[in-house]
């Protein structure tokens, strides 16, 4: 690089549900910005991570696994994904090995049409044999010549480090556009949010998860303490029961799960009060959708 240059630009994961997208950001970053879980649909925004170097900004997008929309809030979701295509200095497109095809052939044909350069990361490469590996290297070839097609792992953190110079290389000279101190662009709030969700995938089984959203109400840090006050919203008053559990011993399951990683994640001792409320069908409330961030 020339001296007195600076280069930054825009990245842009994207693929199927569970192939890895976000355990890639958080390798890329080096901490734990985007939660994960075995579940489709964990990612509901587009999340950018910043990864900051004295000549350099990476501005990495983690977005929604690819899915065909079955309501509003999933339409959104599928939105978050095309705005990222639009504005990509570089294109990531992420594949777990074992599979051969998106799941929204019209998205497809955007990513091969793509003028930026396009990487298709084959992910979970440390499962595979070698005869596996090389016959999906060739058939994503052959799908996307345009494409340079590299075998990685996200989890063992293979060829992350690699990656992280190509994407530096890849990028165009521009000057920062977030402060250098600075890792997201999503506020606090944002990552309570995340964190009570993630304990709720990690902690319920089928439609629960999914059925939820929530808001931190309030957001006070004092020196040595955070005092958190957050709702989780339901759609329906069985799923608030089922979410409490008896007793509350449910929720505080939540609860504790959410404050020890939100104690990681700020570094500080949390305290943390969460309430469960009913907004029925918000999942299909453009209203709803609008105040919790998925449409503008």
């Amino acid at each position: 690089m020339k001296e007195n240059t600076h280069k930054s630009g825009f990245i842009s994961i994207i693929g199927n549900p569970n192939v890895g997208k976000s355990t890639l950001i958080n390798a890329l970053m080096g901490l734990d910005l985007s939660i994960i879980t075995h579940k489709a649909q964990t990612t509901r925004h587009r999340i950018l991570g910043l990864v900051n170097g004295d000549d350099y900004q990476l501005v990495i997008s983690d977005t929604p696994g690819i899915i065909k929309p079955a309501y509003e809030m999933q339409t959104a979701m599928m939105d978050f994904v095309k705005e990222s295509l639009d504005d990509a200095d570089v294109l990531l497109y992420m594949v777990a090995l074992g599979e051969t095809k998106i799941k929204d052939e019209r998205l497809f044909q955007r990513i091969s049409k793509t003028k930026a350069p396009l990487l298709v990361l084959l992910n979970k490469m440390d499962l595979s044999h070698q005869s596996e590996l090389e016959q999906a290297v060739m058939h994503w070839q052959e799908l996307l010549p345009n494409a340079k097609v590299y075998p990685i792992s996200a989890l063992t953190q293979f060829f992350v480090p690699e990656l992280l110079q190509l994407l530096v290389e890849l990028v165009p000279e521009n000057p920062p556009y977030f402060p250098k101190d600075q890792i997201t662009d999503k506020p606090e709030r944002f990552f309570v949010n995340e964190a009570i969700r993630e304990a709720i995938l990690n902690n319920y089984t089928k439609e629960i998860p999914y059925a939820v959203e929530v808001i931190t109400e309030s957001f006070i840090e004092e020196p040595k303490i955070i005092k958190i006050q957050a709702v989780i919203l339901v759609e329906r008053e069985t799923q608030k029961g089922i979410l409490i559990g008896h007793k509350g011993k449910k929720l505080k399951q939540v609860g504790s799960t959410a404050r020890h990683s939100l104690e990681r994640f700020f570094g500080k001792k949390i305290f943390l009060e969460i309430f469960v409320k009913v907004a029925k069908n918000w999942r299909s409330n453009q209203q709803q959708l609008r105040r919790f961030g998925y449409q503008n």
